[in-house]
């Protein structure tokens, strides 16, 4: 679908036809109220799902290659943790730097010792994809650590499309808890028949938990604390509400993610679950380690790896991202910081980011300071200014950036996209970041034939 561009230079989505006669504020208080009576929370257990009603339509002729090529980018980012925690071929030919892999925050070195190249280790993948003036999208940052939201992009279809007419040819997302359970079994180890998986969360205390109660929930399968598992002759055992069970895959969703304690030893997660993770007597979703493919400095080599590894050309491109410690790029960077953008390389939610043709001259001249001290700690972006899309807010429809995060699941055969992902909106005028720490919301995505 193509819209126009606002008078800000962004990419205008156009309005659902559904929505033309529907009033804004009676739909707003509608969808409310449905997210309300189901209690979907995020952030914690009191705090309701900012959704919006107004839902984002991509054709099936938009959304297809968008598919296929994040499909063909997890497939990548896949072969590129087993190898930088195997052989390292990708270093060794001389594509990426060694050090860009051993300063990044997730890298675990301790994989490297218990590490089996042939293994799965990205099962779930969330990439936040951008759309630019030119009406293309590319992927901003690539999330495949402990990505969250499926359960979210269900909530908010049912949500709006139980009071906005859903349009002939719109695809469903009746298949992607199905999805999800057919890639969780995948991960088991080589010779199970029939897994036993389970949902690993810190309880409450997540502020995806709403989240992980309904995979579980819909897959039905148990949700599990630490507190409730324990290793028995190598392999992890859980206490349930149907007694012991022996797990062979555990989907991993704490907060703690780490194998290494900063003040030394393994966590206490990694102290439970490396061990039969290591000798092949349980599957990880994710693997630990993955967190290596989030790097944002590593985010800037994406496309060499799919050349490297797939021996393809990449099908949608990335955000343009540039390593500050290569000779030269500090300082043409530092003569554009005006048109840029400058992240931390570690962090998330926002924090720390710069936007340069936004912020203002003394913010500027702080980014810079703070490059020039400590270049390896920051990568630089080109600005791609979000596109902006009809949001509701104070019962009227303005215009309120967006970005996309599609899932894709990589169990058997060819990585799956769940059709359209859940769209992302800063509800703040003129926000740029779309995260709920910035009073972030989301939109349910169509995919229309």
């Amino acid at each position: 679908m193509v819209g126009a561009t606002d008078v800000h230079g962004c990419f205008e989505e156009p309005l659902p036809a559904a929505f033309a006669d529907l009033d804004p504020a009676a739909a707003a208080a509608a969808v409310e109220d449905w997210v309300a009576h189901a209690d979907v929370t995020f952030g914690d257990e009191t705090k309701p799902f900012k959704l919006d009603p107004v839902p984002r339509v991509l054709s099936a002729a938009e959304w297809d290659p968008l598919a296929a090529g994040l499909g063909q980018r997890v497939r990548a980012l896949d072969r590129f943790v087993a190898d930088v925690y195997g052989r390292q071929r990708i270093v060794r030919d001389g594509v990426i730097p060694a050090t860009a892999v051993a300063t990044a925050e997730y890298f675990e070195p301790l994989m490297q010792q218990a590490v089996h190249e042939e293994r799965r280790f990205i099962t779930i993948a969330g990439l936040d994809c951008v759309r630019g003036p030119d009406g293309a999208f590319r992927v901003l940052e690539d999330n495949v650590r402990t990505p969250s939201g499926i359960s979210y992009t269900t909530a908010a279809r049912a949500a709006v499309t139980s009071h906005v007419p859903a349009p002939e040819g719109l695809q469903p997302l009746d298949g992607a808890f199905d999805a999800l359970g057919a890639a969780l079994l995948a991960a088991a180890p080589a010779g199970v028949d029939e897994p036993v998986v389970a949902i690993l969360s810190d309880g409450p205390s997540n502020s995806a938990f709403w989240d992980h109660r309904t995979i579980a929930a819909r897959l039905g399968v148990p949700l599990v604390r630490l507190a409730d598992l324990r290793l028995k002759d190598g392999f992890l055992c859980a206490r349930t509400d149907d007694g012991e069970l022996r797990l062979d895959v555990v989907y991993r969703r704490t907060d703690e993610d780490r194998l290494g304690h900063p003040r030394g030893g393994l966590t206490p997660v990694a102290q439970l679950l490396l061990e039969p993770w290591s000798r092949g007597r349980l599957g990880l979703v994710n693997a630990f380690g993955t967190g290596v493919a989030d790097d944002k400095l590593l985010h800037a080599h994406v496309e060499q790896m799919i050349r490297f590894y797939l021996d393809e050309e990449p099908m949608i491109e990335s955000v343009r991202t540039y390593d500050l410690m290569e000779p030269g790029v500090l300082h043409r960077a530092l003569d554009r910081l005006d048109e840029l953008v400058i992240k931390p390389r570690a962090g998330h939610g926002g924090a720390g980011v710069v936007i340069g043709p936004r912020a203002s001259e003394q913010e500027r001249g702080a980014a810079a300071d703070a490059l020039r001290a400590a270049p390896a700690e920051y990568v630089i972006q080109e600005y791609s200014p979000l596109s902006v899309h009809p949001t509701v807010i104070d019962g009227r429809l303005e215009p309120r950036h967006v970005d996309l995060r599609p899932f894709v699941f990589y169990g058997v055969g060819e990585p799956y996209a769940m059709p359209g992902g859940l769209t992302r909106v800063a509800l703040d005028e003129g926000e740029m970041i779309v995260n709920s720490s910035r009073n972030g919301g989301a939109k349910d995505t169509w995919v229309v034939a």
